[in-house]
């Protein structure tokens, strides 16, 4: 699992990516790899497609390094976007035309535009609970190791609080704390969209 990266790594990387140099491609792929492909995998629920994403991702970034800017936020938060960016086209694009489907079965176009509404609306569901499913596992790998390994211990071991404490040797009433933040983060994943997920242009290419 990745860490936090300070700005002067992010910086550096962009400066190492620009002079294309592959080893630093290498490194950003050893640290980001398994965020985007889980992030991909969650989304589009195919292995091949999130490999195809990862792979399509970091070609990406190597191809276009210039495109990251620093003060708009971490190299992985940038790369989450592109992540997001690129599952949800795919995602869409997989999704085929109601008219398509209706033609197909030899009925007519009444009610064609009717059935390609409720597509979309189902489609856009779909993309708005995958991007609530990913938001949820990047809030989880970016959030403090401290609050991270108390919902861990609690949601996935099943401890309650007092064996959470006793296991992250601290008080109880500190283990109270950690799971409440951490719960507060991971309840803005249905709330807004990935960090940085619409700018200007969601949904186009990379």
């Amino acid at each position: 699992m990745a860490k936090d990266t300070p700005p002067r790594w992010d910086r550096r990387m962009q400066q190492r990516l620009a002079r294309g140099e592959a080893a630093a491609l290498g490194e950003l792929y050893d640290r980001f790899a398994s965020l985007v492909h889980s992030q991909a995998h969650r989304m589009l629920d195919d292995e091949s497609a999130a490999d195809l994403v990862t792979r399509e991702v970091f070609a990406h970034v190597w191809e276009n390094p210039d495109a990251y800017d620093p003060k708009q936020g971490s190299m992985r938060a940038w790369v989450a976007r592109l992540t997001h960016r690129q599952s949800v086209r795919r995602l869409r694009d997989a999704e085929p035309s109601p008219f398509s489907r209706v033609y197909e079965d030899g009925g007519e176009n009444d009610g064609g535009e009717g059935a390609d509404s409720a597509a979309r609306q189902e489609l856009e569901e779909r993309v708005r609970r995958a991007t609530a499913s990913a938001r949820a596992d990047y809030i989880v790998a970016s959030m403090p190791a401290p609050l991270r390994a108390a919902l861990e211990l609690a949601y996935i071991q099943r401890r309650d609080y007092r064996q959470t404490a006793a296991d992250l040797g601290v008080t109880e009433a500190e283990a109270r704390r950690r799971l409440r933040l951490g719960l507060q983060l991971l309840s803005t994943a249905a709330a807004r969209p990935l960090e940085g997920s619409s700018p200007p242009g969601y949904g186009q290419t990379l």
